[in-house]
């Protein structure tokens, strides 16, 4: 597989991978908008010469979408290798790849959110610690920060301190995202629709700048749903999973009343 990196010149004519449909898609143009804005940041967006989710995309923790202090680091905004794609050696060649240009660059290493056992949307950890990659912090629920240092002295990059116990002071359902990830494009409507429809309380803040990502209430910005003030899920619902959380969790607040 040969690698190719996305940038502003070949934007509109590269696929990008976790967005299968045309350039028409309000997916493609929300994640194609964001990364054109990004590039500037120092974005780089990595695939696979193929029609598939084959990819690492990587900024300066500086500027990440993320609410982290890692300064001199590299932050691994999206990495994903899936279908059969997997297990001939793509990953090792995304990452691998993403290290060399790190080093090339004067980083300090990587540095990524994952999780304590492997969840949709964030990077398998078990990958992760196989490829050398150490735990530096954690954050509630059960979110980790997890980095590889290219000296044993690089100092440890940490989650801000909000989200280490992340909460929100707005009743009802409240949902925080961003158009980093193309899904949200496609759901986030549907969700409001969804909750309209049913008399939901329901909520919604486009975190649409680096600044409101570095001081979100959770660890990851993308998409984060709260109900009544505590963290619910980092994953992107349907309209079938949301309807039955709100169902579950809306019928619980009663018996509790």
């Amino acid at each position: 597989m040969e690698l190719i990196r996305v940038t502003p010149e070949n934007l509109e004519q590269e696929h990008i991978c976790c967005a299968i449909s045309g350039n028409k898609d309000i997916q493609v143009q929300s994640k194609k908008k964001w990364l054109s804005e990004r590039f500037k940041d120092g974005l780089v967006f990595l695939k696979g010469n193929i029609r598939g989710k084959c990819f690492i995309e990587y900024i300066p923790a500086e500027n990440a979408w993320a609410p982290i202090e890692a300064d001199g680091y590299m932050f691994i905004d999206c990495f994903w290798v899936s279908g059969q794609y997997k297990g001939r050696g793509n990953a090792n060649l995304l990452l691998e790849e993403c290290i060399r240009d790190s080093r090339e660059k004067g980083k300090l290493g990587l540095c990524v959110i994952s999780s304590t056992k492997k969840k949709p949307f964030l990077s398998d950890p078990k990958y992760l610690a196989y490829k050398g990659f150490q735990l530096a912090d954690t954050a509630n629920p059960d979110f980790t920060l997890l980095y590889l240092p290219f000296s044993k002295d690089a100092s440890k990059p940490y989650f801000r301190t909000q989200v280490k116990l992340p909460e929100i002071k707005k009743p009802g359902f409240v949902l925080y995202y961003s158009h980093q990830c193309p899904f949200t494009a496609k759901y986030v409507p549907l969700l409001e629709q969804s909750a309209k429809k049913a008399g939901v309380p329901f909520e919604t803040v486009l975190v649409d700048s680096r600044e409101k990502a570095q001081n979100a209430p959770a660890a990851v910005t993308n998409f984060t749903l709260f109900y009544e003030g505590g963290f619910i899920t980092h994953e992107i619902l349907s309209i079938g999973k949301f309807e039955k959380l709100a169902e579950t969790l809306m019928k619980s607040k009663e018996e509790i009343k």
